[in-house]
């Protein structure tokens, strides 16, 4: 087994961060997975063609820009699919549309809060902005194009504790009043101009943006001996990456099918979502007619891939003292008896038993009994497909902050149980 240490740990756990720093939101993480499976020669599909399907081939299909479906068909497609499934998004703050604000001789952008976000670590940041710009070009033509600023170019920064004396423990950041950016002075500066500057496709006039604030520190690998990944959207980019790297590296000979959808952070209710109908679309194309689907589906099984939460050491009462996994010592099957996760016997007994024979270690997250649990897109890809489904995850300390860490040794056993799984 690799150690923390290792080349082949180290390796994925840089390739992770490279794949991270270029990823700051979901179009850029759907973008840059779509740039890795074309690289392996999937070919690319569009959803208004027509396909035409071949039996050990390999297919990449993306929707709204910001989710993503690979594929290869295997020797026999209809003796089921081992899918892999993660999302592309995670908490942040997202630039209002009408965001200027002029005051006090600084020029602001209002925000609104995507997802459950931790507010307190995006203050004192040193932040961009990054997403898709939608508007008209010099013909009249709607174009959309992806657009990052990549410099810092914003901060919010926090009220010094002499006005504050007890911020520390008393201390409530209401996101309208005290997250809008600061990006400069306020003299002449207009932001939809600066949108245009940053785009290359000849866009005259914006009419509307999706646009994300991230942390411009890098990811990195950190510890006195490589122990840790720390960086920004390892919930849920870790998933992805390594999902989308296990499906690339696999023989083919089992079909399989990684998906990384969008909006999962918040319900995954979209025609992009987990909740929508992207997947059922792609399966439907692949294997046409209600019986035949409800067969091959019968026939398949599902790995819900997304972090799960490392017991900290200076939060152990946080954790079931029977379930409180450690960074390092690989991923987690994550249990709810209320459905929040999709684990049953069967779909874990199964796992494990790979796992045993790849030689992977496995630990088991259940959340407080009077703790509340959250939830992935496990339950409703099992709802939406009746597919028998596992939820697993690496774990990781500080869910949802602005910046995350995750054992570097558990991308490697993440990516060797994927694999396992899908053969």
């Amino acid at each position: 087994m690799a150690s923390s240490n290792s080349p082949k740990t180290q390796n994925i756990a840089a390739q992770l961060c490279d794949f991270i720093a270029e990823s700051p939101t979901p179009f850029h993480a759907t973008k840059t997975a779509l740039s890795m499976f074309l690289e392996a020669g999937f070919t690319h599909l569009k959803e208004n063609d027509e396909w035409h399907i071949s039996a050990s081939s390999a297919y990449v299909v993306t929707r709204n820009d910001s989710s993503i479906i690979a594929f290869r068909t295997g020797k026999d497609l209809h003796q089921g699919m081992q899918m892999i499934g993660a999302h592309t998004d995670s908490p942040c703050l997202r630039i209002k549309p009408n965001p200027q604000i002029n005051k006090h001789g600084y020029l602001q952008l209002g925000v609104e809060v995507y997802g459950g976000a931790l507010f307190q670590p995006w203050l004192d940041r040193d932040l961009s902005i990054a997403g898709r710009v939608s508007g008209v070009n010099s013909d009249g033509e709607v174009i959309s194009e992806l657009i990052d600023f990549k410099c810092p170019i914003a901060i919010i920064p926090n009220l010094a504790i002499h006005l504050e004396r007890e911020a520390n423990s008393k201390r409530v950041i209401n996101p309208q009043l005290h997250l809008p950016l600061i990006l400069g002075s306020s003299e002449n500066l207009d932001f939809d101009s600066l949108l245009i500057e940053q785009c290359k496709t000849g866009l005259s006039k914006v009419m509307e943006y999706e646009l994300s604030v991230y942390d411009t520190q890098k990811p990195s690998i950190t510890g006195l001996k490589g122990e840790f990944v720390s960086s920004a959207r390892l919930d849920n980019l870790l998933s992805t990456y390594i999902g989308a790297q296990a499906i690339i590296d696999t023989d083919g000979d089992q079909a399989s099918l990684f998906v990384s959808t969008d909006h999962e952070e918040v319900g995954s209710a979209s025609a992009c979502g987990a909740q929508g109908p992207f997947l059922r679309n792609v399966l439907e194309r692949l294997i046409p007619g209600t019986a035949e689907l409800t067969q091959f589906i019968s026939k398949s099984s599902m790995l819900s891939c997304d972090n799960a939460h490392g017991i900290h050491p200076n939060y152990a009462d946080k954790h079931d003292q029977n379930h409180g996994p450690i960074l390092n010592q690989g991923p987690v099957i994550k249990i709810n008896q209320n459905q929040r996760y999709a684990t049953t016997s069967v779909s874990s007994a199964k796992f494990q038993r790979r796992c045993e024979q790849a030689g992977v270690p496995i630990q088991k997250f259940v959340t407080r009994s009077d703790m509340g649990c959250g939830s992935t897109i496990g339950p409703i890809t099992a709802t939406e497909l009746g597919i028998e489904t596992l939820d697993l995850g690496a774990p990781q300390w500080a869910m949802h902050s602005i910046r995350e860490t995750a054992g570097s040794k558990d991308c490697e056993y993440l990516y060797q149980a994927v694999c396992a799984f899908i053969k």
